[in-house]
């Protein structure tokens, strides 16, 4: 499992996605998200704007990302 170390109390969605380096722009996250391709803690979100905090996991294309402080 991946992990992704924020400084903030949380990120987007989103912005952990491309941190995560899962996709190359804003665009092409908001996309799989809007289309229900990503999971949130193992349940579909389609919320770009989605905050995730320390200790979440998303998920994408079967690569597990955890958000870690």
């Amino acid at each position: 499992m991946q992990e992704i170390r924020i400084k903030d109390e949380f990120i987007k969605l989103g912005q952990a996605m491309k941190l995560a380096g899962l996709v190359d722009s804003g665009v092409d996250a908001k996309i799989a998200i809007q289309d229900g391709l990503v999971k949130v803690n193992g349940t579909v979100d389609t919320r770009r704007g989605k905050k995730l905090y320390e200790g979440d996991i998303f998920s994408y294309q079967s690569q597990d990302v955890k958000i870690i402080r």
